[in-house]
C-alpha cells in the first residue's frame, strides 16, 4: 500500500529537487532547467511559507501538496503532486469561482511505475474537491498524459501563453 501524506514546510528542499527532476524530464520551455539556479531559493521560500499551518492567515489554503516518502532513502521524497487554488470571478457552473491548477507532479526516475504519481494526484484531486474547486486545469507533458486522462482530464481548448522574461 502506498502512503500519501500532506507535505510540511521541511519538505520544501525535496520538493524543489523533484521540481528540478520534472523540468529535466520535460526538456521543454524557453529556458532549460539547468540554465539558472536562481529560481530554487525563491521556490523553497514560497513552499515553506505556503506549507505553514497559517499559510493563508486562517483563510483558505493556496497550495495543495501531497508526497510519498522514499522508504529506501530516509529524508527523501519519491514523488509529489502540487496544485494551487485560485479565486476567480464566479460564473455559470462555477458559483464560487474557485479553480484549481495542477502544476508539479513528479516521481524520481528510479521510483516510477509504482503508482506514486497516481496516489499523490488522487490525494490532490480530493483536496481540490474539499476546497470546492469546480474546475481543474493542467498542462500535461507526454509522460503524464495517460495518467491525467485516466483520472478524467480531457482536452478542452488550445492553450495560448505568453512568457515574459525580465
Amino acid at each position: 500500500m502506498i502512503t500519501v501524506r500532506s507535505a510540511v514546510p521541511d519538505d520544501a528542499p525535496e520538493l524543489v529537487r523533484l521540481r528540478e527532476v520534472m523540468f529535466a524530464s520535460m526538456q521543454s520551455g524557453t529556458i532549460a532547467a539547468e540554465s539558472s539556479g536562481d529560481w530554487k531559493p525563491l521556490t523553497e521560500s514560497i513552499l515553506r511559507s505556503g506549507l505553514s499551518p497559517d499559510q493563508a492567515g486562517g483563510g483558505r489554503p493556496v497550495f495543495g501538496v501531497f508526497v510519498v516518502d522514499d522508504e529506501e532513502r530516509p529524508g527523501r521524497l519519491a514523488a509529489c503532486a502540487v496544485g494551487t487554488l485560485e479565486q476567480r470571478l464566479p460564473a455559470p457552473g462555477h458559483p464560487d469561482g474557485l479553480f484549481g491548477f495542477v502544476f508539479n507532479i513528479c516521481t524520481d526516475p528510479d521510483r516510477r511505475r509504482r503508482g506514486y504519481a497516481r496516489a499523490c494526484t488522487e490525494a490532490l484531486l480530493d483536496w481540490f474537491d474539499k476546497q470546492g474547486a469546480t474546475r481543474l486545469d493542467l498542462h500535461a507533458s507526454p509522460l503524464g498524459q495517460d495518467l491525467y486522462r485516466a483520472l478524467g482530464f480531457t482536452e478542452y481548448s488550445v492553450a495560448l501563453s505568453r512568457t515574459t522574461l525580465r
